[in-house]
């Protein structure tokens, strides 16, 4: 009753007294105070910004030139980065597995999103991976009995192409300024050409077309070519009608320079360099598994292909034998005459074909009738 009866005076004498500087007069005065009124505006009545476009989600290809079946591939790869990246990762990790508090650390190592808990993706694909718990007690990320039998047919795949695999070293190689390669840039894309994880030591089986050696000038290991082969040194040729052709002499752009001659000799600037890295692009896609590469693939090589920084303008000019698909962040080159009319690629190779059987067994709640594993 004190403090009520302290309150009620203090007000009375701040009536009586209307010069009082006191705020509390204000408050009591004004009739048109709102304070007590909510001013924001609701969610559901504010006006919806557009957001801006930024290089990670503006597509390379505008809406009328879009092939829905080559960026379905790419969507199919983010689909699946999780599978393909843990498969690598978990596959050089001793004993083939990893404590799940590691995991959760791992997103980009192990294609799961950031942020997000590594259990989320481990759930969706119960064939293919497993969680348990250890004499430890601690929970470790593994792979199934499944998933083990598939990495087996894989192996024995990866060993029946290695004389294929080392052809296209060697044409890379050919390809290349000096004939030679940094060994952590073909490891680095290596999955694009189906080049196996050891193939650093696979290469010594073969001296007399590779040699290991030491870059003087930055310390690096690099693989140099031995033995130039002229029947490899051939190129696919475009397949382009008599139209097409026309055209692209009519644009001065048909890739008449060899990609195994030296590129490196050419003024950078010129037709004829422009001519050459087409050509070069051209095969550089034919030897990969799915005649298609993400840009920073191929910029992986620059030094050695002399590429330049206009390669993207370059591919644009040439509509009928590249397509260009993704965003402007992360862009992938699609070489168009290895698929058909369909999106199917037009020869697949042993190793794409057991990725398909991968994504299957990926997508599977349950082992369906009809799947099973190949043993030798």
């Amino acid at each position: 009753m004190a403090g009520r009866f302290s309150l009620f005076s203090k007000l009375s004498k701040t009536l009586e007294n209307p010069s009082s500087s006191s705020p509390f007069l204000y408050f009591v005065s004004s009739p048109f105070s709102t304070s007590f009124l909510k001013t924001k505006t609701p969610k559901s009545l504010r006006k919806k910004r557009k957001p801006k476009p930024s290089a990670r989600t503006t597509p390379v290809q505008s809406l009328p030139n879009t092939i829905p079946h080559f960026e379905s591939i790419l969507a199919r790869d983010s689909h699946f980065r999780f599978v393909t990246r843990s498969r690598d990762f978990l596959s050089r990790q001793p004993e083939r597995v990893l404590r799940l508090d590691d995991a959760g650390k791992l997103h980009r190592e192990l294609g799961f999103p950031r942020g997000r808990k590594v259990t989320r993706s481990i759930l969706r694909h119960p064939l293919l991976f497993e969680i348990y718990r250890h004499s430890d007690n601690k929970l470790w990320l593994g792979f199934t009995d499944l998933m083990e039998e598939l990495l087996e047919e894989e192996r024995r795949i990866v060993d029946s192409l290695e004389l294929d695999r080392v052809n296209k070293v060697r044409k890379l190689l050919m390809m290349s300024a000096n004939k030679r390669i940094p060994l952590n840039k073909i490891y680095h894309t290596r999955a694009l050409f189906g080049i196996p994880d050891d193939f650093r030591d696979r290469v010594l089986k073969y001296p007399d077309y590779f040699r290991v050696a030491v870059d003087e000038s930055d310390g690096r290991r690099v693989l140099e070519l031995v033995n130039w082969d002229p029947l490899l040194a051939h190129s696919k040729d475009l397949d382009l009608d008599d139209d097409d052709r026309r055209k692209l002499n009519l644009l001065n752009t048909l890739p008449l320079v060899s990609p195994y001659s030296d590129g490196s000799r050419l003024d950078l600037w010129s037709l004829e360099a422009e001519k050459y890295r087409v050509g070069l692009i051209h095969e550089f896609l034919n030897l990969t598994l799915e005649k298609r590469a993400l840009i920073h693939h191929i910029v992986e090589f620059k030094e050695e292909f002399s590429l330049t920084r206009r390669t993207y303008e370059m591919l644009l000019r040439q509509p009928k034998t590249f397509y260009l698909a993704g965003t402007e962040m992360n862009w992938a080159v699609f070489l168009k005459d290895g698929y058909d009319e369909n999106g199917m690629l037009k020869k697949k190779d042993p190793q794409v074909v057991f990725n398909e059987k991968l994504y299957r067994y990926a997508e599977m709640q349950k082992l369906e009738p009809g799947f099973g594993i190949e043993r030798a």
